[in-house]
């Protein structure tokens, strides 16, 4: 299982290449969030254990918030598997063009940030933590997809589903 940051500096670093910008810490934390739901979508099992909590606009990593600088985390990196390299970069493909507002827009639909927010007025930033079940429930409704070999997972021949 990876660490929260050790993702999160891969995402910086990986959007930058392939974006040609830096990332803002809203899309970072979005990033994250569509990461470890994909990873359940995919393995049933989470990339970190880290949590996060249901704040207005999306999911947010407390570890990653006050780490993060306009150079990457201000942190000791260690590197990730290849494995979840690769789940990433599909999710940098997906959802990396989206604006940070579209990303917060997409996740206020999901199961496990609506959990997170139960009594909670709008505008109230909350510190609810998101429960990984709920995460898991999310992945559910997900249909994984293969940018590099252009094809959801489904449709591979030797694919099984673990779900």
């Amino acid at each position: 299982m990876e660490r929260i940051i050790d993702v999160a500096q891969y995402i910086f670093s990986e959007y930058k290449r392939v974006a040609g910008e830096i990332i803002d810490e809203m899309k970072l934390q979005k990033l994250l969030y569509f990461s470890q739901r994909e990873t359940f979508a995919i393995l049933n099992k989470p990339l970190f254990a880290e949590v996060f909590e249901g704040w207005k606009y999306g999911p947010v990593s407390r570890e990653v918030r006050t780490v993060f600088t306009e150079d990457g985390m201000n942190a000791d990196i260690e590197e990730i598997k290849s494995e979840s390299k690769y789940i990433i970069n599909n999710i940098i493909h997906e959802y990396g063009a989206l604006a940070s507002w579209k990303l917060s827009a997409l996740i206020h639909r999901e199961i496990s940030w609506l959990n997170s927010r139960k009594g909670l007025k709008k505008e109230e930033n909350g510190r609810v933590k998101i429960k990984n079940e709920d995460i898991q429930e999310d992945a559910k409704k997900v249909r994984p997809y293969d940018y590099a070999w252009d094809m959801y997972y489904d449709e591979f021949e030797d694919y099984e589903a673990v779900v």
